[in-house]
């Protein structure tokens, strides 16, 4: 025994020597791993990255996640800040406290995975100073101060550096003039389809930007001297005085330079666009210009610069060459310089500078060094030095040039600053606009206070250090950016939260300024608490914010391009970017408007909510036009029957139900206000003074009503967090009647019951529609709950629907038409009131009633009054909204999974598609979340999830936020995979959800696959927009299909392909039987020609199938013509005479590769291929959508398939 004892007691020894060498090796190994991340100065970590990284392991782990999540501990708390860090030691025993119960290989792959992470976080923090420069580049750029640049502008310039870039340098940058830099709905349906060149696609988008020769000479004189002048004096809050100084040294052109520019750029101007035009005349010496025998040494764009140091030389010959597009009529950027050197300062613009690294001659962070005043410009000398230059060599000046020694390069620059300090204010800022009386100016001026308030601390957080700005290097330093140590700040982390749009901001003491509307400032500051969060940018075509430029920015310089190379990017923007005063007053303007129009709709929502008294929902549209025939003394009763006519004619049920929503009470007080004489804003202010005056309301009315709209806002708060179920809906809205009923209701016993119509399948002789209780309060689920009452029952509910009106029984034991549900009740206690209420969609069509009853209270007073039979009005209005809401996302799952089934066959390299949908946050803190809804992966398998995905434990997958944050494209590189973010925008231009494209290890996708990307993303969008559409009350559906008009609604399975078809019914309307041209001069086609001809015309008679017409090409093709065309536009696949014979149609394209389409290069054919497939795939869900009997009626337009949890 003692024996075994010893033996048992060795074998334990061991047992802990070996896990005590194996918790040895794993911390040592984890200490090792930590010196892959990027630390601060301090040699430490935020801790909130590691955590990131732990959560997300279970995700990313190439083992079942069930495996995982046994394993892993499911109580790991994300911090919420970056300021908490972690140090060698602690970051190993964090991590080792959760991998401890890992096995070999799973502690293996989480070594594998924290090195993915630690990459990913090294190329942020490296971005994140890219973000810096481009947030500061804003501020410089944005003169007027009102958060916006031209986004034309911009694009434009962007276009003109990628042009003047090296060839070799070109494929670091995203092709401005192509997918996302442009939208695709910029991209025309003709392009889209059937462009095989996205240069093609490119030079007509081109044309938008082009600025006038008018222009071109406005942006190149006084108001370019203007800017540089006032760049001395104005200064950022926050930015450090070493910035403003060195402004004024690289901003400061001296007034004889800038005389001797202007005398000089007219003759240059004319010999650059002379000589473009020789260029283009002949095609042949243009690409030689663009080809690869330019470039004479081996591109070195990619490699770490060395110095900024060195002096370029070169003649002026190689800089067209470099540059033979830089007098491009497509936005011809003129700038000053050195009397006949224009050329010349079109290459130096991109050269790190040429003065000696010293002490005296730093620069700030972003700005590069620019020509000195009376110096001789330098050119580059071959295309690798654009962006590279040996170490710690000068280069002897360029005959001609100006040596300056940093003594006198010192004197230089105070010469410059003395003569802008003695110069007149009004000179030094005559860009300034003109101190005008007009509203939009006083505007203007408290939003530029506003903008340099927030400038200076935009990204400077608290206790987040300095501005990058406030750093200053050398050019040596400069080129070697990974020595540069990381402060430990991530500046532009919650860039969007921290930027709020000035075009939407409402000044905080606006409400207080007119008392006006003193008794509605409590109802307006309720509103804005339940506002969404204004931290979602809205696209715009013509402007861009801060986190939409910085991202535009960043998209364009992709992840390998170099710090040097982006601070000759921002160098070229700042200086080139240029303002007219008539269109900075324009932008004024425009965000006083937006501000008024934020103003206005602020008031008249809480004039609404006081006039709605009892939180209905609406207001009697004839109660409202008699108050209002008495405004002004009852002058204006033509003036208001004007307005009526035109809102009646926006809103076609007003006429039969006589219900003003919040939004067309807005709209008639807009239209009323555009007919009355005077300022419309104004206008509309006496409209509220009046109309406010005209009712009153108590405190005790103000704190009834106040509650009752916060119970109303849980039922869709409820439906907007729910992840599409139903059932938080139902219990919110029972919630909010139990609520109310005992606060206002004197303590009622309420039961409570939503029954929803749906046709009557199996027993149509009972009528052809019943109603199907799908929820009810817990009391009565026994007896209510999937009941099903028909027409043929005893009830008044189907005269509730019919008549859409309430109807109230007070006492049901007197009535004799109430149907019992609970027959064990004894007929002596069916006694109580019994209430029904329509639920209307937004069209007012009736799709089920909202029931309650006081048969559980025996009180005999236990009757509803009329205030809360408004609130119970009031619920069904906000249960009808939250029930479409939950309906809308269930068409959107369903119109994506048809969208990602169309792309799953077309790019097989695509390694899988994920949606995400926005929903709110739980906080203002957390002003959104989003949720994981359904994926697709490389072999054909979606799943639907329902999970959301928190900010904070996924701040290495930061980019799904940005996306949503700025509204745009998003291209990064995550755990070793590349990534594509693309919103998926409402009709506002906000982002309500995304697809995340995960392309692998692929750099880019095949030619034809990233053009079926885009058609699937530009029609999923259009899609989107179409089920938005249908939810609004002034939109009227319209419709195309023939089961479209027939059912009175739209199928949310067809729309994909629906909008599908409206692209290439225009692309083939644009072609002619010229057309045809090259397919018919075919003596025997390709095969995959004639198979989708065959099929083309098989879809119209099935019946040639085997004879001539389709099998002899010589006869085939002559069905190519006009007819044809007018046939292909016309068709209805889903027609009733139309019988798609799908096997027919299948034997002539099966054996036809997508691939081979395109490589074909023929836009008809692949028109006609894409039309036969969509052809196809309507025909068939049309088919099956149609033919199965709707589980509920559709409400509105489209028809909605809920599900009950």
């Amino acid at each position: 025994m003692k024996a075994e004892a010893n033996i048992k007691r060795k074998e334990r020894e061991e047992l802990e020597n070996m896990k005590s060498r194996v918790k040895l090796m794993r911390k040592e190994a984890l200490a090792i791993q930590f010196r892959e991340w990027t630390v601060d100065v301090s040699g430490r970590i935020p801790i909130v990255l590691v955590q990131s990284a732990l959560r997300t392991f279970a995700d990313v782990i190439s083992s079942t996640a069930t495996d995982v999540r046994k394993i892993c501990d499911p109580k790991l708390e994300i911090t919420d800040t970056l300021e908490k860090k972690v140090n060698i030691d602690e970051f190993t025993e964090y991590v080792h406290s959760y991998t401890e119960h890992f096995p070999d290989d799973m502690f293996q792959e989480m070594l594998k995975h924290l090195c993915r992470c630690a990459d990913d976080f090294g190329e942020a923090v490296r971005h994140d100073t890219w973000r810096q420069m481009f947030a500061f580049l804003f501020i410089d750029c944005d003169y007027a101060k009102v958060g916006l640049l031209n986004r034309p502008k911009i694009l434009a310039l962007l276009i003109d550096f990628y042009k003047r870039s090296p060839v070799s340098a070109q494929g670091g940058f995203c092709n401005p003039r192509q997918w996302p830099i442009i939208e695709l709905q910029e991209i025309k349906p003709a392009h889209l389809w059937g462009g095989f060149d996205d240069q093609e696609v490119c030079e007509e988008l081109s044309e938008k930007l082009v600025l006038s020769q008018t222009e071109r000479e406005i942006l190149a004189g006084p108001v370019a001297d203007n800017r540089r002048g006032s760049n001395v004096v104005r200064t950022i809050t926050g930015l450090s005085e070493q910035k403003s100084m060195i402004e004024a040294e690289t901003g400061g052109i001296r007034k004889e330079e800038n005389q001797a520019a202007e005398s000089n750029g007219a003759e240059v101007r004319e010999e650059d666009e002379d000589a473009v035009s020789e260029l283009e005349s002949t095609d042949l010496e243009v690409r030689d210009l663009d080809g690869g025998t330019i470039v004479t040494g081996k591109s070195t764009f990619h490699e770490d610069i060395q110095t900024e140091g060195q002096t370029e030389s070169a003649s002026a010959v190689s800089q067209e060459e470099v540059f033979p597009e830089s007098a491009s009529t497509e936005y011809s950027l003129s700038r000053d310089g050195e009397p006949g050197s224009e050329n010349q300062m079109e290459e130096e613009e991109f050269s790190l500078g040429g003065e000696p690294d010293t002490e005296k001659n730093r620069e700030e962070d972003y700005p590069v060094s620019d020509r000195e005043p009376g110096s001789e410009g330098q050119v580059s000398q071959q295309e690798e030095n654009w962006a590279a230059e040996t170490n710690n060599t000068t280069s002897e000046p360029t005959p001609g040039a100006t040596a300056m020694t940093s003594e006198d390069r010192a004197l230089a620059d105070r010469d410059v600053i003395d003569s802008k300090e003695d110069a007149p204010v009004a000179e030094v800022v005559k860009e300034t606009p003109a101190r005008k009386e007009s509203v939009p100016e006083q505007h203007g001026s408290q939003i530029g206070q506003q903008a340099r308030m927030q400038d200076g601390n935009l990204l400077q957080g608290q206790g987040e250090g300095p501005a990058p700005t406030d750093r200053q290097d050398s050019p040596a330093e400069d080129s070697q950016e990974v020595e540069v140590p990381w402060s430990g700040d991530f500046l532009t982390h919650d860039l969007s939260s921290r930027f709020s749009s000035y075009t939407e901001r409402i000044p905080e003491d606006w409400k207080c300024e007119d008392t006006r509307f003193a008794d509605l400032r409590p109802i307006m500051a309720e509103i804005q608490n339940r506002w969404a969060s204004r931290t979602r940018s809205a696209f715009d075509e013509s402007s861009l914010n801060l986190p939409q430029f910085v991202q535009l920015m960043e998209t364009f310089v992709g992840e390998e391009v170099s710090l040097p190379t982006v601070k000759k990017l921002i160098v070229f923007i700042k200086r080139e970017y240029k303002q007219t005063e008539e269109e900075k007053m324009k932008q004024l303007e425009k965000v006083h408007h937006s501000s008024v129009l934020a103003q206005q709709k602020l008031l008249l929502e809480a004039l609404f909510e006081k006039w709605d008294n009892n939180a209905s929902g609406f207001l009697d549209l004839e109660e409202v036009d008699a108050v209002l025939s008495t405004f002004n003394e009852g002058m204006e009763k033509e003036t208001l029957r004007k307005a009526k006519k035109h809102l009646c004619s926006r809103y076609p049920q007003l006429s039969r139900v006589g219900k003003l929503s919040p939004k067309a009470f807005q709209t008639f007080l807009e239209l009323l206000a555009s007919e009355l004489s005077g300022n419309e804003d104004e206008a509309i202010d006496n409209l509220v003074e009046f109309l406010n005056t005209s009712v009153e309301q108590s405190h005790t009315e103000f704190l009834q009503s106040s509650a009752r709209r916060k119970w109303l806002h849980s039922i869709q708060q409820a439906a907007e967090t729910s992840g599409g179920s139903i059932e938080p809906v139902y219990k919110a809205v029972f919630k909010a009647l139990s609520q109310d009923a005992e606060a206002h209701g004197d303590n009622k016993k309420i039961s409570a019951y939503i029954a929803l119509l749906e046709e009557n399948q199996l027993t149509p002789e009972q009528g052809q529609i019943l109603l199907r209780y799908v929820a009810c309060t817990a009391n009565d689920a026994p007896y209510v709950l999937n009941q099903t009452l028909h027409r043929d029952m005893k009830g008044v509910s189907f005269a509730a629907v019919e008549e859409g009106k309430p109807i109230h029984v007070p006492r049901v034991q007197l009535h004799g038409n109430i149907h019992f549900w609970n027959h064990d009740r004894p007929v002596e206690e069916r006694k109580g009131s019994f209430l029904v209420l329509p639920l209307h969609d937004a069209h007012w069509r009736v799709f089920g009633i909202l029931g309650l009853d006081t048969l559980w209270d025996q009180c005999e007073t236990a009757i509803f009054l009329t205030h809360e039979i408004s609130f119970y009005q009031g619920v069904s209005y906000a249960f009808s909204k939250a029930y479409h809401h939950i309906c809308t996302l269930e068409n959107v799952l369903q119109m994506t999974g048809n969208a990602l089934d169309w792309l799953y066959t077309r790019a097989p390299s695509i390694h899988s598609v994920t949606m995400y949908l926005v929903e709110p946050g739980k906080d203002k803190a957390q002003n959104y979340t989003l949720r994981k809804m359904i994926s697709i992966d490389n072999t054909g398998q979606k799943e639907i999830h329902s999970s959301p995905v928190l900010r904070k434990e996924n701040l290495l997958r930061d980019y799904l936020y940005k996306c949503i944050d700025s509204s745009g494209v998003i291209h990064t590189s995550v755990y070793r995979e590349n990534h594509i973010a693309v919103p998926l925008r409402d009709l506002s231009g906000q982002a309500l959800g995304l697809f995340d494209i995960n392309i692998g290890h692929n750099q880019k996708l095949p030619p034809h696959e990233h053009k079926d990307l885009q058609k699937m993303l530009k029609i999923s969008q259009a899609a989107f927009s179409e089920i938005l559409k249908t939810a609004l009350e002034e939109t009227e559906p319209t419709y195309v299909l023939e089961p479209e008009h027939e059912a009175n609604l739209r199928h949310a399975g067809i729309l994909f392909h629906w909008c599908m078809l409206q692209d290439l019914r225009e692309c083939v309307w644009k072609l002619s039987a010229e057309s045809f041209a090259d397919i018919k001069s075919h003596v025997e086609p390709p095969a995959l020609v004639h198979s989708i001809v065959k099929a083309v015309l098989l879809l119209f008679h099935p019946d040639w199938k085997g004879l001539e017409e389709t099998e002899n090409w010589s006869q085939c093709k002559l069905k190519l013509d006009d007819n044809l065309i007018q046939e292909i536009y016309c068709f209805d696949p889903t027609a009733a005479s139309v019988q798609v014979q799908a096997e027919l149609l299948l034997d002539c394209i099966t054996g036809v590769s997508r691939a081979a389409v395109w490589e074909h290069g023929s836009a008809p054919i692949e028109y006609l291929y894409h039309w036969v497939q969509t052809c196809l795939a309507l025909g068939r869900s049309t088919r099956s959508s149609y033919s199965k009997r709707k589980t509920f009626l559709a409400p509105s337009g489209i028809e909605f398939q809920c599900t009950t949890k």
